[in-house]
């Protein structure tokens, strides 16, 4: 464990070398990373979405790419297609750039839903089907997408049933009177992610994702957790609750979260954490409910339910 937290931390640190003030996304991210999950960035332009992510994939000696959405956006343009090659007289598959490690879907909800529903089976399979043959995606398999959600005008909003595959939704706000200050000067000269080199390869990754979910997790807390998804679903301002899903995907966050932390079993505190970016955007509101936003509403069912007490290592 002791190796693996060395490993997470240099990721860390090299991704706050870019990034100022967002010590709390960055966990989120690497947590998603090493939970196997997928990540959504919703947030105003200029707040360092896609420095986010790309910083990350700087980070990691893995294959990355970028592909900016937009409303001409085809499937066949993102996962590939099969071509006649004249020359060897037979169809060759292309790969598309969904055939990478770490892939960043800038500005998503630009694309039509028949183009953001092709990722479907990318993100839950990590793989990809073409013609009716099957693609494999190597791992480890990240998909960091941003939107602009004041931008409406040729736009597509996420169907529930995309946003269900992405393991947490947060935004990175905006910096601070310091903070502001700290970013001119390490933007004076040069971009600091210009600068960053691989502190960890692929290899690593995937090892660290399955060290990760080895964490231990008390009975009590999968009891906690099954409340909390319970309490989405027995809400009466919200039409739609947690879904199973939802429930599998805290419970790999919260171990990913513990790892990063140097420890081998959750805390309560893990799970308090992890539970507004990973469930919040998988419960839908009733029209006229008193809630404002569902990370409101996420944040009102953690402060009603108990927190269990216990000793929670082995």
């Amino acid at each position: 464990m002791k190796d693996i937290y060395s490993k997470i931390n240099a990721l860390e640190e090299n991704i706050g070398r870019v990034l100022v003030g967002k010590e709390r996304q960055i966990r989120w991210l690497l947590a998603a990373f090493l939970a196997g999950g997928h990540v959504l960035l919703e947030d105003l332009p200029g707040t360092g979405k896609t420095m986010l992510a790309k910083s990350l994939a700087r980070s990691v000696n893995a294959e990355h790419n970028r592909v900016q959405f937009t409303p001409d956006l085809l499937p066949s343009d993102l996962l590939g297609l099969n071509y006649y090659d004249q020359k060897e007289g037979k169809f060759i598959f292309r790969e598309g750039p969904v055939f990478c490690n770490i892939l960043l879907a800038d500005e998503i909800n630009r694309a039509t839903p028949r183009t953001q529903s092709s990722l479907l089976e990318c993100m839950e399979e990590k793989q990809v089907t073409i013609d009716g043959i099957t693609y494999s995606l190597k791992p480890p398999f990240l998909v960091v997408a941003t939107q602009n959600p004041i931008e409406t005008v040729g736009t597509f909003p996420l169907p529930e049933a995309q946003l269900d595959r992405f393991l947490m939704k947060f935004s990175l706000g905006n910096t601070d009177e310091g903070q502001e200050m700290e970013v001119i000067k390490r933007f004076l000269t040069d971009n600091p992610r210009d600068l960053l080199q691989p502190v960890c390869t692929r290899e690593e990754i995937v090892e660290i994702q399955s060290e990760s979910q080895r964490v231990f997790l008390h009975e009590e807390l999968m009891q906690y957790i099954v409340k909390i998804t319970m309490a989405t679903r027995r809400d009466p301002y919200i039409f739609a609750g947690v879904s199973t899903r939802g429930t599998l995907a805290l419970v790999r966050s919260v171990r990913a979260l513990a790892c990063i932390d140097g420890r081998d079993y959750v805390t309560p505190e893990d799970i308090k954490e992890m539970a507004v970016p990973v469930l919040a955007h998988r419960i839908c509101l009733r029209k006229g409910g008193s809630r404002r936003t569902a990370e409101d509403a996420m944040t009102e069912i953690l402060g009603q339910i108990p927190v269990p007490t216990e000793n929670w290592s082995k």
